[in-house]
């Protein structure tokens, strides 16, 4: 489904990424984890093309995107909910909803208002509360959903767990699981280890823009040596 291969990427005259290489398959969720500033954020914007500096191959489903703008990126069913969720707070939930819809695409499932709200009950039961008057989760929840409207084939989802109440973590790693069952392929920035073991059929360890380990789940939770090393546990 991705394939990113050699990706470099800097912020400015800064480099960040050194070669980062991974790739998620078909309904299959994969986990970045690192510590602060190890680059997972960065590399999800390299793969969207919202970095002004950068290189590498990127493949989308067999393309090689790695030269687009990010709204053609997007039509082509990538979604991405950003780490500041960056939801319209002037808009109620359902306005929120109704501005991503896309069309639906083959292969891929389709989300209407009433799929999404089975997801997010919580949703559901503020379609007209604007999104400035939400709280973080529920903002958190927003974004997601909002992604989804565009029917995408995979999401790339930035720190879900981060500052959200632990009601809303639980409620986010259902909806992970949720979305594998339906056949998106997730690629998920995540410190919270916990979290990403919980949803993540593989793991890519980020340290200092550099990729340290890529493997199962359970390889990493095994590997005592390197959950020290670059995890700090």
């Amino acid at each position: 489904m991705l394939e990113v291969a050699a990706l470099d990427a800097w912020y400015g005259r800064a480099r960040v990424l050194y070669g980062v290489s991974l790739a998620v398959g078909a309904g299959e969720c994969v986990a970045l984890v690192g510590r602060n500033g190890a680059g997972k954020s960065t590399t999800m914007k390299a793969i969207m093309g919202l970095l002004a500096r950068r290189r590498g191959r990127v493949a989308f489903r067999g393309a090689d995107i790695s030269t687009l703008p990010p709204y053609r990126i997007a039509r082509l069913g990538l979604g991405w909910v950003p780490e500041d969720r960056r939801i319209f707070t002037g808009l109620s939930v359902r306005e929120n909803l109704a501005v991503a819809r896309q069309p639906a695409r083959a292969g891929a499932p389709t989300w209407r208002e009433d799929k999404v709200y089975a997801l997010f009950p919580n949703l559901a039961a503020m379609p007209e509360r604007a999104g400035g008057r939400m709280s973080g989760g529920e903002q958190q929840m927003l974004t997601v959903a909002r992604t989804l409207m565009g029917n995408p084939y995979l999401v790339l989802l930035d720190e879900p767990s981060e500052g959200v109440a632990p009601l809303i973590v639980e409620e986010m790693a259902r909806m992970i699981v949720a979305l594998k069952r339906e056949g998106v392929s997730i690629l998920l920035s995540e410190q919270n280890l916990h979290f990403a073991r919980l949803v993540a059929d593989r793991a890519v360890v980020l340290e200092k823009g550099e990729v340290k380990f890529v493997g199962t789940m359970d390889a990493l939770m095994g590997d005592e040596a390197l959950l020290r090393t670059h995890l700090g546990l």
